[in-house]
């Protein structure tokens, strides 16, 4: 498929990819810390972390020489992912666990986030029923 979607499930499109990115938001860039959060086994988080960073999700920084350790980083591709990881986040609480598990708040204004698809042109929020493929600005063909 040649398509952004399937490119981007090519990278991110597995549970373990997605949690692990998670506790790198969240601070946890150690891969000790990383697996003290995740009940993932260790070789599973190590080919993960490595698919992270092979694609240039995150980088890998040595933090200490002896014995060798590094931290994983987000990069500016990963900090691209944060958004579409709070959507599914918001969806999996609502739809699938039925309550925030555990609640974001929006640091500037101090509220709970809420994330919503909006068009970066207008700013109304995107629903499905009110989308197409085409061109930009053309008519819907009617």
């Amino acid at each position: 498929m040649n398509n952004g979607l399937a490119a981007a499930l090519g990278i991110i499109g597995d549970r373990w990819a997605l949690l692990i990115l998670w506790e790198i938001f969240h601070g946890n860039v150690r891969f000790e810390h990383i697996n003290d959060q995740l009940p993932v086994a260790r070789n599973i988080q190590t080919v993960r972390l490595a698919g992270l960073v092979d694609k240039g999700v995150v980088v890998k920084v040595r933090y200490s020489e002896k014995p060798e350790r590094f931290e994983y980083h987000v990069t500016e591709m990963g900090r691209g992912l944060f958004g579409t990881i709070l959507m599914l986040k918001a969806w999996g609480d609502t739809w699938v666990h039925g309550t925030p598990t555990p609640l974001i708040v929006h640091t500037p204004c101090g509220h709970p986030v809420a994330p919503v698809a909006t068009c970066g042109h207008c700013g109304n929020e995107i629903t499905f029923e009110e989308t197409r493929d085409g061109q930009p600005g053309s008519d819907t063909g009617e």
